[in-house]
């Protein structure tokens, strides 16, 4: 209790300068402040009332209040597990794919040769193509039925014609999501390879410890805050997944994501206040995950500036 009055005397005895640079700092923020405010707490108000509404664009005249009719057809309509259930499968197995390819790419980047820029830069460029061109490059060039060059391999080898995007509609948006997001892992995981100490690497070399042994006992516990930083963040970004699923498989076999399916509402279906339920729904979850990934990435770098 006395610390407590002791603090506050002490703020209470800030001068006038310190004061005056406290709300400067304070003001030079909140312009942001106030343009985030507007741009996300608006619209998703306006989420929420149009949710508490009966309104169809088919019958645009036909508005009427329906209370929390709207989120017990969410609840109840049976789309919703599902959609949950093919958001986590799609982001969890394009995460781990995805992060396993960047260890292994990290790696083997993690080295001197000729050309490494070059190679490096190469092996970034899948993300930065826009997720919709991504979709549209393996749509056509690798997965077509007729001039793609995956089914042409299947040709070459003897194999039968694959029509991935019906035949294999789950792997299809998998494999497209891993070769985006490979590069994003890659980087996070070189940059952990790249601090580590090379005189404890040397050491353990001239201990006769061999490449698998300093990678399994050294590296790989160096690397751990970064796998765990590159999966948070792999996994809050694919969350919002949308792209391939509507240029490729429109969520057809188990690909049907909250994303999608809040889409499919509000743009096929044209039912406004039902499609505004789904998103308001689907935000929250996005909290939940989001708040749970950001203390798990805040108890990583404190354990991390513990170390």
């Amino acid at each position: 209790m006395s610390t407590a009055i002791t603090k506050v005397g002490k703020a209470a005895k800030l001068s006038p300068d310190a004061k005056r640079k406290a709300w400067v700092a304070r003001s030079l923020i909140l312009p942001a402040l106030i343009f985030g405010i507007v741009l996300t707490q608006i619209p998703f108000l306006t989420t929420i009332g149009y949710s508490l509404f009966t309104w169809n664009l088919m019958y645009p005249d036909d508005i009427h209040f329906a209370g929390i009719d709207n989120f017990v057809n969410v609840f109840t309509m049976g789309e919703l597990v599902p959609s949950i259930f093919a958001t986590v499968l799609i982001t969890t197995a394009a995460v781990v794919l995805s992060l396993l390819l960047g260890l292994f790419f990290a790696i083997l980047l993690d080295r001197k040769f000729f050309g490494q820029g070059i190679a490096r830069t190469l092996m970034i460029t899948p993300f930065l193509v826009m997720p919709a061109a991504a979709s549209l490059i393996w749509k056509y060039s690798m997965f077509d039925t007729n001039i793609g060059i995956l089914n042409w391999l299947n040709s070459v080898f003897g194999l039968p014609v694959i029509s991935w995007s019906t035949d294999l509609p789950l792997l299809t948006v998998i494999i497209v999501l891993t070769w985006q997001y490979t590069p994003f892992m890659m980087l996070i995981l070189l940059a952990g390879l790249q601090s580590q100490s090379r005189e404890v690497l040397e050491a353990a070399s001239v201990d006769g410890s061999g490449i698998f042994r300093t990678f399994q006992w050294i590296t790989l516990p160096h690397l751990r805050q970064y796998i765990e930083i590159a999966t948070l963040l792999g996994t809050i970004m694919l969350l919002q997944v949308f792209d391939p699923i509507a240029i490729m498989t429109k969520g057809t076999g188990d690909t049907k994501t909250l994303a999608y399916l809040l889409y499919e509402r509000a743009f096929i279906g044209l039912d406004v206040g039902e499609a505004a339920a789904y998103g308001v729904v689907t935000v929250i979850l996005t909290m939940i995950t989001a708040t749970i990934a950001l203390r798990t990435v805040f108890k990583v770098f404190m354990a991390g500036g513990a170390r």
